[in-house]
């Protein structure tokens, strides 16, 4: 019964896994869409979301039939609800990359208002993020997890470079004010992208130490 339980629980890891490899390369391929203008896989993007919504039933049910069935000890009940709160963030990341490929479908009717060059750095940094808090929840690697919890300043500031640098456009050309508003608002979907991974990181370090570190990280 104990070997069947931890068959269990390595399948449930698996399947989260394979949720957080879908969503960071929903993130990559969001870029690409934006950056080479390409609606056709911008809807793919959108389209993809359902596979990620599975992901998200699918773990979220495994896991209340953990808790019903076994009754879970100590370590393994952590282990439990922390995969119930990183599917969510997992989940909301996918839904970060649909928001943005719809604003990139609306920028495409349009001339390219300017080169991309922040926003993909800040997509960079914010699937690395996710990566990285993944590999740190398999690997129950906390310095790894309080790296990822660092990273997240570095996009922040991309973001307000971002904003100052479209503010100027708009100031200066009303004309330019429905696009710079479409790329700022993908700046923010990449910001929550980011702090979705941190959420997950902090998730590790409760995993691992059994202490909430949310809000309490510099």
């Amino acid at each position: 019964m104990q070997r069947h339980f931890h068959e269990e629980l390595e399948g449930l890891k698996q399947t989260l896994l394979a949720m957080g490899a879908l969503v960071e390369d929903q993130i990559h391929r969001v870029m690409r869409a934006l950056v080479e203008r390409d609606d056709g896989l911008a809807q793919e993007v959108i389209d993809r979301d359902r596979q990620v919504n599975a992901y998200d039933v699918e773990v979220d049910e495994k896991c209340v039939e953990l808790l019903a069935l076994h009754q879970p000890a100590a370590g393994d009940l952590r282990f439990i609800t922390t995969a119930m709160k990183i599917v969510t963030d997992l989940e909301r990341i996918g839904d970060q990359a649909v928001n943005i490929a719809q604003r990139a479908i609306e920028l495409n009717r349009e001339p390219q208002l300017k080169p991309y060059i922040d926003l993909p750095r800040m997509a960079e940094k914010a699937a690395r993020m996710v990566k990285e808090s993944l590999d740190a929840f398999v690997n129950r690697d906390t310095a790894l997890a309080r790296r990822v919890c660092a990273e997240d300043a570095a996009v922040d500031a991309l973001k307000e470079q971002v904003f100052r640098e479209l503010l100027t456009f708009m100031m200066e050309d009303a004309r330019t004010i429905p696009r710079a508003i479409r790329l700022i608002l993908i700046s923010r979907f990449l910001e929550r992208v980011a702090d979705h991974a941190t959420n997950i990181a902090e998730m590790v370090i409760y995993l691992v130490e059994g202490k909430m570190v949310r809000h309490t990280l510099a």
